[in-house]
């Protein structure tokens, strides 16, 4: 139905909940998300110890048909997402572009460290708010600002898993999928 492409990252030490919750909610609104390694493995080791297999690596993807990147978040995948010059350099480019970004949890700090959230509502992890630089902190579990996308933490999962799905799809898509998971 619709074939937007995007891309989720994926380092050792992510959020499990934020990552697999994203994809299945978006997969079910049929957007077409690849799940990418930012390591040299395809499998990556959640925070909580659970591996996935990505889909591809990330020096093996051409991003220029992507519509959407989306930033799990968790410990200390964060940190290694934002260590990756290529994943940061990516993002910036993107988003000059004018295309949209989603982060959750302590993960919406690199966009801000990257300039990406001035005058934005943003909302991160609790304690990790002095990263957004320049956003407008939002109380919101999810927050929308321009093309990009934020929530709070892993009890936001599904609530940003279906905000991405009204914002690519509309309302009526985003409500159909929440009918099916009861949410």
């Amino acid at each position: 139905m619709f074939m937007k492409q995007i891309y989720l990252f994926l380092a050792d030490g992510f959020e499990e909940i934020e990552a697999v919750t994203t994809t299945d909610i978006l997969r079910r609104a049929e957007l077409h998300v690849t799940t990418v390694s930012i390591g040299s493995s395809h499998t990556v080791v959640g925070a909580h110890g659970i591996a996935i297999e990505a889909d591809t690596l990330f020096d093996d993807v051409d991003f220029s048909d992507a519509e959407l990147l989306i930033l799990p978040g968790g410990m200390p995948g964060t940190s290694h997402l934002d260590a990756h010059e290529g994943l940061k350099q990516l993002l910036v480019a993107h988003h000059a572009k004018g295309k949209k970004l989603a982060a959750i949890c302590a993960a919406p700090l690199i966009l801000g460290k990257l300039g990406l959230l001035n005058g934005i509502p943003a909302i991160c992890y609790p304690g990790y708010e002095s990263y957004l630089h320049n956003a407008q902190i939002s109380s919101a579990r999810v927050a929308f600002g321009q093309q990009i996308i934020t929530a709070a933490g892993p009890g936001c999962s599904v609530e940003f898993g279906l905000a991405i799905v009204a914002n690519l799809c509309g309302d009526d898509v985003s409500v159909s999928v929440a009918k099916v998971l009861i949410a």
